[in-house]
This record gives structure tokens, C-alpha cells and sequence, in this order.
């Protein structure tokens, strides 16, 4: 046994409890691994194989993994020990893993540290500085874990926020019905919905949707937000509101950093939808007779260009009449597994769903989205539905 080490274990202190899964093929190096750590105050488990190893990840959890690479008798490729820890990558939240081998050289330790190993110790091992290692490990993997946390409940208190951003409802029109939802494909959206009170009757609309994703793209989401609502406290012309929007959004954003953007004001006396569509998906206009109208793009994306201008549009909304606004996530879904969710189905679950309020519109649209694409499909879901009624 003395050979494998060559310090004795009684002269290391021990520095805490930590729960340490040990893999070698050799009983005796098991033996000698697991009387080390114990006397260090360590709880080891020791399994022979790397399907042992396997089987003991997925049952419960560990702090740290020590694993030799060979296994197979007469072996000293490493290879085994390599496609194991390409096994332990794919699962979640596993324990840093040190690697042991008789055979190193430099090339399979920059190898396996590719491959997701953390730190390498070749045999016959120092007990001091094996346990050193260790102790190292443990400590970076308590502090990654705790940064994890910490961004965890920032990324939380983000999310919470941004819900609160977007809107219900504010008021109830007499010749239309209105909904709206976002579903985020990660914890924070980039897309973004508005519902905005300008005068006498009249109600903004809003579906945009920031390049990027993540904390950046749901921030560039609140700042674009900030724009529309102070803006159209004292502006109330369409183009006018949305040519500030693209000098404030140009002048504050990095120059690659755009959004697409579907503005409309909604005149309840009169009926009439103005719009503006600054490079977004075309709505879907379904009349009540069952032609199908596109609103297409009548200006650039906002935030690119400088030099911007757009055209406003008029149209009517009658009873039986619906509008579908929604963001490019939403036709995509799918796509990474082959088939998007596509205009097609879109159109065809919004007819399904029959005559019924906006929300419930949206339900059994989000639904057949999650039926087809296991989920929102990789990117932000919204959507926007505006009914005509009597």
C-alpha cells in the first residue's frame, strides 16, 4: 500500500465534511483513497467502473468526483476515463470532477480538461497535496455555487419585475375586446406589449420585439417601454410618436442593437385602426367574411438607423373582425426540431378557437404552440388579439 502515496495520512488536517465519489478499478488504490479521505473528515463512496460511477451521479448528489481514466485491464490510453467524463458533462449540476491516472502526460490532461475535468493528479499521489487539491476544488466549486445563487435570485427579481411591466387591460372599449401575453422562452423576455390611454377614446397598441436575448434584450425591452410611455404623453401622431422613439432608441443603444416594432392607435367612436409596422412580422387582419389581410412593413426597424421615416396606415375593425399581432417566436416554434409552427397553424388555431374572448384566444393558441414545439420553441412568445364586436 505505500507505494501508492507517499505521505502519511495522520499528518493532514482535516478541513470539513465533504461528500467525495471515488472510481478506480483497483480495490486496493479504493481502499487507500477512502481511508485518506475519511481520515481528512470526508464522507467517500467508491465504485470499480464507470457505469458504477454513472449510476451513483444520477442516485444522489456528491461535492466532488475522483475518477481514474483507465479501466480496462492493460489500458493506458485514458480514452475510457475521456468518454465518461463526456457522459458527465451532459448532466446537470455535476460535482467538479479530479482526474487520476499512472499514465499522464500533458496531452491527455489538456484533453480531459476539455472534456470538463477540473484538475488532474497523476499516481503514485502525494496525500498532502491530493488533498490540497481537493479542498481547492471543493472551495471554487461552494463559490460558483453560491455566484450561481446569488445571479439565480438576481435573474428571479428581474423576472418578477418585468412581469409587473406588462400590462392588463387599462379600460374596457365599446367595439373591441383585447388581450395580450408574452411567454418568455428564457426567465426575462425580450419581446415586449403595451397598452397605452391617449385621448378621448382612442387606445395605443404596442408589440415589439428587442434583437438579442437574455438580461441584456429585456433591459433594451424596459428602456424601449420608458420611451413609448413617456412619449405619448404629449405626442399623439403615430409617426411623430415613433420617429422619437427611433432618435432615443438610435442614440441609447449599442449600433447593432435594434427592435421591431408594430404601433397602432384604435379610434372606438369611429372604428378605425391607424398602424405603423417598423420591420416586425405582418399582423394577421382575419375579416369577418374570411378574408385575410397582411399589415406589412411601412417602416425600418427602430434603434439602426438615424436617418428614419415611416407611413401610417387606416383601416377599419368591424364586428367579426380579428386582429393577430405576434412576434417572430411564435411562427418559429418548432424550428430547431425541423418543422416550424408557421402563418398556417397560426391562422388555423386562432379559427379553432372560435368566437370567444381574446384571453381564451390566446390559451388555445399558447397550447397548440407547447403541443408543437415542446415549449415556446427557443424564442419569446407574444401575442396580441384584437376582436370587433357589435
Amino acid at each position: 500500500m505505500a507505494a501508492l502515496f507517499t505521505q502519511s495520512a495522520s499528518s493532514v488536517s482535516s478541513s470539513g465534511s465533504l461528500r467525495v465519489l471515488v472510481s478506480d478499478d483497483q480495490p486496493d488504490i479504493l481502499e487507500a483513497l477512502r481511508l485518506l479521505l475519511k481520515g481528512a473528515g470526508y464522507t467517500a463512496e467508491t465504485v470499480d467502473s464507470p457505469q458504477a460511477l454513472l449510476r451513483a451521479v444520477d442516485a444522489r448528489p456528491f461535492d466532488l468526483i475522483l475518477m481514474d481514466l483507465n479501466y480496462a485491464r492493460d489500458t493506458t490510453s485514458g480514452q475510457e476515463g475521456l468518454d465518461l467524463l463526456d457522459k458527465l458533462r451532459t448532466r446537470p449540476d455535476c460535482a467538479p470532477v479530479i482526474v487520476m491516472t499512472a499514465w499522464g502526460n500533458v496531452e491527455l490532461a489538456v484533453d480531459a480538461m476539455h472534456r470538463g475535468a477540473t484538475d488532474f493528479v497523476q499516481k503514485p499521489w502525494d496525500n498532502l497535496r491530493l488533498l490540497g487539491t481537493i479542498e481547492k476544488q471543493a472551495r471554487e466549486a461552494a463559490a460558483r455555487r453560491s455566484a450561481q445563487k446569488m445571479a439565480r435570485s438576481e435573474i428571479e427579481i428581474a423576472r418578477h419585475v418585468q412581469e409587473k411591466l406588462f400590462p392588463q387591460p387599462t379600460r374596457q372599449l365599446r367595439t373591441i375586446r383585447y388581450a395580450a401575453r408574452c411567454v418568455p422562452a428564457r426567465d426575462v423576455s425580450g419581446d415586449y406589449y403595451d397598452f397605452l390611454d391617449l385621448n378621448g377614446a382612442a387606445i395605443g397598441f404596442v408589440v415589439a420585439d428587442v434583437s438579442g436575448k437574455g438580461i441584456a434584450a429585456a433591459l433594451l425591452m424596459a428602456s424601449l417601454q420608458a420611451a413609448f410611455r413617456s412619449q405619448t404623453e404629449t405626442v399623439r401622431d403615430g409617426c411623430e410618436l415613433l420617429r422619437g422613439i427611433n432618435r432615443l432608441f438610435y442614440s441609447s443603444t449599442p449600433p447593432e442593437q435594434y427592435a421591431t416594432v408594430f404601433f397602432a392607435d384604435y379610434d372606438d367612436k369611429h372604428r378605425v385602426l391607424r398602424y405603423v409596422n417598423c420591420g416586425h412580422p405582418a399582423p394577421l387582419l382575419l375579416r369577418a367574411s374570411g378574408r385575410l389581410e397582411h399589415l406589412h412593413s411601412t417602416a425600418p426597424v427602430v434603434g439602426l438607423l438615424n436617418e428614419w421615416d415611416c407611413e401610417e396606415v387606416t383601416l377599419p375593425i368591424e364586428p367579426g373582425d380579428t386582429l393577430v399581432v405576434y412576434s417572430d417566436g411564435v411562427t418559429e416554434a418548432g424550428i430547431t426540431s425541423g418543422e416550424e409552427f408557421g402563418e398556417e397553424r397560426l391562422l388555423a388555431a386562432v379559427a379553432r378557437a372560435g368566437d370567444v374572448d381574446p384571453d381564451a384566444v390566446i390559451d388555445a393558441v399558447t397550447k397548440q404552440i407547447h403541443a408543437h414545439a415542446g415549449g415556446t420553441g427557443g424564442d419569446d412568445c407574444t401575442m396580441l388579439i384584437v376582436r370587433g364586436v357589435a
